[in-house]
């Protein structure tokens, strides 16, 4: 939520948007998104369940449930 202060309303915060749009379009105009999707692929099966795994726990720990999370575009397999 926005302060006074910080000239934001409601939930934006426009700054902190600006911010990760300029940080977004300089890592894509430096970098290859499907060569740092392949780097970053397990590189075994054991490191394809941790990751899994991970990815589990963090669903766990998630304030919103299942169906909040298919809304906001969960990966799909």
């Amino acid at each position: 939520m926005g302060t006074a202060r910080s000239g934001t309303h409601g939930e934006g915060d426009y700054e902190a948007t600006r911010r990760y749009r300029k940080r977004t379009e300089n890592f894509l105009a430096k970098n290859d998104p499907a060569k740092v999707a392949r780097k970053a692929a397990p590189k075994s099966k054991s490191e394809a369940r941790d990751m899994v795994a991970a990815e589990e726990r963090g669903r766990a720990r998630a304030k919103t449930g299942p169906a909040s999370t298919a809304r906001r575009g969960a990966s799909r397999r």
